[in-house]
């Protein structure tokens, strides 16, 4: 029997304390938001703080459905648009363009993923608003302008993931299907995908939990009306918008009602996360 060296040991130990420390920061996180948000949401119901929609927080109103829903909206318009783009930007890359080609178009990709929030803000709050506008009617701040800003905002981590578990898979599958008479495109479709999917599941994810946690380029492009939106071209404020904006002057059980919002926000990412991942055990066959 080989023992483990003191150095191993230690890379062990080392390495645990990390991953519990981890653990430890996000235990301590989730307690301390629901500490200081769950006190409000008993007093005034679960039921007024997730179907009432009038948030007026003076008049000790605290309806978040509005917010409820335009996270939910936002978030879905982004998937819209950044997963098939993203999804078919892995594919090109991996199986039909050439390895120069593809080279030197991740990094480009992967740059997008530095660029500031605010700056994403800034350019759709300059061109993309006004286009919007004059074009499509409606204030131009507004859930498609949001949904188009973090549907590229969310790009970098769907391609980036991509492109790593499409590459992961074994090139004896795609030779193999090959061989069977499939074409390149068959091949990609029906054996190169569905090997890949856990990994393509998890980037659509991390996507998911980009553009639902996002803050400052939707406060920029959004419109923040505390309504619920009737189109797509109505303005809209998010839950994290709500946080960010209220925050610096709550106070009382108006800052209390901030933290329900974080909790609230916090069960909606579990349960998208849990619906994800339980489609994509279903979609394997386990």
């Amino acid at each position: 029997m080989i023992r483990p060296k003191p150095n191993d040991r230690l890379i062990r130990l080392s390495l645990l304390t990390v991953a519990l420390t981890a653990i430890t920061v996000l235990a301590v996180i989730t307690i301390f938001i629901f500490e200081q948000g769950l006190p409000v949401m008993v007093k005034y119901g679960l039921k007024n703080f997730l179907f009432g929609q009038d948030w007026y927080p003076s008049e000790k109103s605290f309806g978040l459905l509005p917010m409820i829903v335009g996270s939910l909206l936002v978030t879905l318009g982004a998937l819209l648009i950044g997963v098939p783009l993203g999804l078919a930007s892995a594919i090109f890359l991996t199986e039909f363009s050439s390895r120069r080609l593809s080279r030197l178009l991740k990094p480009v990709f992967e740059l997008l993923a530095g660029i500031p929030s605010v700056v994403y803000g800034f350019l759709g709050l300059m061109f993309l608003v006004p286009f919007i506008r004059e074009n499509l009617g409606g204030p131009g701040l507004s859930v498609l302008a949001a949904s188009i800003i973090l549907g590229i905002m969310i790009l970098p981590t769907i391609i980036s993931i991509s492109i790593d578990s499409i590459r992961a898979v074994p090139d004896s599958y795609r030779e193999g299907s090959i061989a069977l008479g499939a074409t390149k495109w068959q091949t990609v479709r029906m054996v190169v995908l569905p090997a890949a999917r856990s990994g393509l599941v998890a980037g659509i994810i991390l996507g998911m939990g980009r553009a639902i946690g996002e803050t400052m380029a939707v406060i920029m492009v959004a419109g923040n009306a505390a309504d619920l939106p009737a189109s797509w071209l109505a303005p809209v404020r998010t839950l994290t918008s709500n946080i960010a904006l209220e925050m610096a002057y709550a106070s009382g059980e108006h800052r209390q009602a901030l933290f329900a919002t974080g909790v609230v926000l916090f069960v909606i990412i579990m349960i998208l996360n849990f619906l994800a991942n339980l489609a994509a055990r279903k979609q394997s066959g386990r």
